[in-house]
């Protein structure tokens, strides 16, 4: 029989795929191909096969010039010894089985990079290759993933952005429950219950390579001088509030920001991070920062970078006016999630101190002066600044430096409305007393080890002692303003630790897993747990203690432990 590009005939056999050989559209192809599944085994010519589809191409709305004119575009004539046409746009099959999913390999995945091209760099149409773990670009002729499926044998890859899996180069969609784990990784989803029962559990997870970890006590890569960016993450991560908030991306996925403002990809990636620390089927028991620093450096504008060590606290007053800027806050205390949880309120009053060579004479007439009256105001705060007593300049009896020692409550005594200090201007100097007005959910403590001055930076290696539990801040509040407060106690949920000199030194936080109970500390991708005794002979330099009125009403049992010199402490 000769071939059907000379005689125009064919045998039509059930279950082939027909090419039509004039301009019909798919409608009239399903049509003819329905029509003929009980003719099989039967000689059809491509004349009788014509007759037929006119006859089904009657029944339908006529096509105007364009329309035929697209379809003679999209299927050409039919050459001798060429090969069937392709149409421009070919819709992607979809099987639920595919003979590759055997070459996955979960260990070499990681989500956690940027999603960029491996050759182009491009942040366009990423496709992950699940045998190699590499980020490749498209999925048509010619591109980079298709490429690489060729040249490697490599066929499974994961579409980054629509979380779809397709097989290359035969270019169809895989379906397959047993892929539903690599999709949680890269985008894990919590349920309101599930967030509800994370501070109740104490359930340990397994990793891939069987590592067991707690979900938020996991590691966080550093990727070279980043450890004062992670402590910050990791202490915040555990401010139940905050966690809650972005544990589900519904909750700021409707925040709207002016077109060409970067500043919601902070609000993204930040979301991201937190839901992969508290992720409890991850392949791995640590995560990198890197997409949320990369945030960090871009809309900070290279003032905090991970390639140079940074002072924690001024990172950490950037990133929560920056977080609440971006989630469209205001100067309401509500405005925000930041501010329902680190927002107090405090009244400074000061007044102007006369140049000491003056005469008494002189002094009393510059005081009666209005410039030299006390002034009132009142003023937000996120966190607090606790001065330490300088250290000693002489060694004791045995010629031994002595590690001073300072209790926590006396640091609060600046913030009683009765204290003075005296703080110097180039020209001017004042005398500052503060007032707590309101105490916050979660009260951010920054003891101030460093001094700097002209030539060099100092650390003050003070001992601060603190209680691990019920820290009453209802001493250093005014009578009035404690009437104010239902409960004025507070537990410790985080501190962080500065080791070795200024500004060379590394930084640690230990954390409470409330689900438990324990505490651990975590520096870098080093995770192991301590007791609450050992926090308090450290150099704390930030605490984060939790409000114990809120403790009730989130039903969660937490503990207020600090265990170095304590430079940040977070309070709760």
């Amino acid at each position: 029989m000769q071939s059907i590009t000379r005689k125009r005939r064919e045998r039509w056999q059930p279950g082939s795929v027909t090419v039509p050989l004039f301009s019909i559209d798919n409608r009239v192809c399903c049509s003819l191909v329905l029509s003929l599944q009980n003719m099989a085994n039967k000689t059809l010519t491509a004349d009788f096969l014509k007759g037929m589809a006119i006859k089904i191409a009657k029944k339908r709305k006529p096509r105007t010039q364009e329309e035929l004119k697209r379809e003679l575009e999209e299927l050409d004539p039919i050459e001798e010894d060429e090969e069937p046409p392709i149409p421009k746009r070919e819709r992607v099959r979809t099987y639920r089985l595919c003979p590759y999913l055997d070459t996955i390999n979960r260990q070499v995945l990681d989500f956690d990079f940027e999603k960029l091209c491996s050759v182009s760099l491009s942040r366009i149409n990423v496709y992950a290759c699940l045998v190699c773990g590499k980020y490749f670009q498209g999925r048509g002729n010619n591109t980079h993933a298709y490429t690489h499926s060729v040249s490697e044998s490599h066929h499974v890859f994961l579409n980054l952005h629509t979380l779809r899996f397709y097989c290359l180069p035969d270019n169809y969609e895989i379906i397959d429950s047993s892929l539903d784990d690599i999709k949680y990784v890269l985008n894990p989803t919590f349920t309101s219950e599930q967030i509800q029962s994370m501070d109740c559990s104490d359930k340990l997870s397994r990793a891939i390579d069987g590592t067991m970890y707690l979900p938020g006590i996991v590691g966080l890569n550093n990727i070279k001088a980043n450890d004062y960016c992670n402590v910050i993450l990791q202490a915040l991560s555990h401010v139940t509030p905050l966690r809650n908030y972005f544990l589900r991306e519904i909750n700021y996925a409707r925040v709207k920001r002016p077109p060409g403002d970067s500043s919601f990809l902070l609000v993204q990636r930040f979301g991201e991070l937190m839901r992969k620390l508290w992720n409890p089927r991850n392949f791995k028991a640590h995560v990198s920062p890197h997409e949320m620093l990369q945030a960090v450096v871009l809309w900070s504008r290279k003032k905090f970078q991970f390639t140079e060590q940074g002072d924690p606290v001024e990172f950490l007053s950037w990133f929560l006016n920056a977080l609440h800027l971006a989630l469209n806050g205001s100067k309401k205390a509500d405005s925000s999630i930041v501010y329902r949880s680190f927002l107090g309120h405090m009244r400074i009053y000061t007044r102007k101190i006369p140049p000491i060579e003056l005469e008494d004479r002189q002094k009393e007439a510059l005081l009666l002066m209005a410039e030299y009256q006390e002034t009132v105001t009142d003023s937000p705060f996120l966190y607090l600044t606790c001065d330490l007593p300088p250290p000693p300049l002489f060694k004791d009896e045995f010629r031994e430096n002595i590690i001073p020692q300072v209790n926590l409550y006396t640091l609060l005594q600046k913030f009683n409305g009765q204290s003075e200090k005296e703080y110097k201007t180039y020209k001017e100097n004042f005398m500052k007393r503060f007032e707590i007005m309101q105490l916050p959910p979660y009260l951010i403590l920054y003891i101030k080890r460093f001094t700097k001055n002209t030539f060099f930076t100092e650390k003050n290696p003070t001992i601060v002692n603190f209680p691990v539990k019920n820290v009453d801040f209802g001493d250093i509040l005014t009578p009035v303003v404690k009437e104010q407060h239902a409960n004025t106690m507070y537990d410790l949920v985080a501190n962080i630790v500065h080791d070795g000199e200024p500004m060379k030194g590394t930084y640690r936080v230990h954390v409470l897993h409330k689900g438990s109970g324990k505490w651990y500390e975590m520096q870098d991708l080093h995770v192991t747990d301590i007791l609450p005794q050992m926090i308090t002979l450290t150099e704390a330099y930030i605490q984060v203690p939790l409000f114990m009125g809120l403790i009730k009403m989130l039903s969660v049992c937490f503990a207020y432990s600090l265990l170095s010199e304590p430079t940040t402490m977070f309070i709760a």
